[in-house]
């Protein structure tokens, strides 16, 4: 039965579509669910630093059931996407009803879908990697698929990764450079794929330009499914989707450095270039993604066998609650900065 304590992931699409079916004030029920419950759970049920064996890990890295409690997610979320989105068509609502919806949507996407999206991305076969893309997708978000998996886990915890925030920077500035960065970056990326594998810019292989033709097809679908003003609802919704997962970048990486080596290369990856997080309830809500140095140091490794390491950063809350903190600059940094180790200050302060 402890396999299946994953399935408390799906509470946040229970809270979406509490939000989804409701008016007023209940419109923010997924809201106050993220930012309100699971902090507070986190801190009721407290943290486990405690890894399974290497036997149990063996067992449990080939169970069926880890892939299919990841794969459900994809009906999940079109399915309550295109719920909300036939709401919003047939039915009158206040503006800040509207923005309630959107908001809940938008943590919809990022947590039951980039997140997911991001589990399947590192994985090896089609059909992974598919769903993966598929998730991107109404995020307007699929250029991350390329730039997540071939330049941040290279790149991370360097200047040039777009994905790190600096030391001192706020998370409103992170969102413009990381957003940015990511996006040339992945162009630069599948490029160079392009040239090394001999393959013209029109070439099937072009991930990027099929993304650019997918996802405009994705909105005229709508477009003309429901409406121009739907459409733009969409886009909006994939934009705080994306702003959402930006936030998770931020706080998983933040005033954290590798150093160059004697040969002018960069240090391995180790679990100390990413925070982590054992609260237990963000743990299981987001797929073990709060373990996220031991994702860094081994990218392969699926969320349900990944550890804890004693020698990463800590965050001093779950990631519902850090999230919410990062929105207020001054207290993000009077509690995180202390934290950031003294060796990698100098070197990270924000210009």
């Amino acid at each position: 039965m402890k396999d299946l304590k994953y399935l408390f992931a799906y509470t946040i699409p229970v809270a979406v579509f509490v939000s989804f079916v409701s008016y007023g004030l209940w419109t923010y029920s997924a809201i106050f669910y993220v930012f309100l419950i699971l902090p507070v759970l986190d801190i009721l049920t407290g943290e486990t630093r405690k890894n399974m064996s290497s036997k149990e890990a063996s067992y449990k890295k080939t169970k069926w059931i880890f892939d299919l409690m990841l794969y459900l997610n994809a009906p999940i979320v079109f399915g309550l996407l295109f719920m909300m989105l036939s709401k919003i068509q047939n039915n009158s609502y206040e503006t800040f009803e509207l923005i309630g919806l959107l908001l809940s949507a938008g943590i919809l996407l990022a947590t039951n879908g980039i997140n997911v999206a991001h589990e399947l991305g590192h994985r090896k076969s089609f059909f992974d990697r598919f769903v993966s893309q598929l998730l991107y997708m109404p995020c307007l978000y699929m250029h991350f698929y390329i730039e997540h998996n071939f330049g941040h886990h290279l790149k991370v915890a360097t200047p040039e990764d777009g994905a790190t925030a600096k030391y001192n920077q706020t998370l409103y500035s992170f969102w413009f450079s990381s957003v940015t960065r990511q996006y040339i970056s992945a162009w630069k990326i599948q490029i160079q794929k392009l040239k090394s594998e001999d393959f013209s810019f029109f070439s099937f292989k072009n991930n990027m330009l099929f993304y650019h033709i997918i996802q405009p097809i994705y909105l005229i679908g709508i477009y003309f499914l429901f409406s121009l003003e739907v459409m733009i609802f969409s886009i909006i919704i994939g934009v705080v989707s994306f702003l959402f997962l930006e936030c998770i970048n931020y706080i998983e990486h933040y005033g954290l450095r590798r150093f160059k080596t004697d040969s002018d290369r960069y240090e391995r990856v180790q679990p100390h270039h990413s925070w982590n997080s054992n609260f237990n309830i963000g743990r299981i809500t987001l797929y073990e993604l709060t373990r996220h140095s031991d994702h860094h140091y081994k990218s392969l490794k699926k969320y349900q066998v990944l550890n804890s390491h004693d020698e990463c950063p800590t965050l001093p809350f779950g990631y519902p609650a850090s999230i919410l903190l990062s929105f207020f600059p001054p207290l993000w940094f009077w509690i995180m900065n202390p934290r950031v180790p003294e060796s990698m200050k100098s070197k990270l302060k924000h210009v």
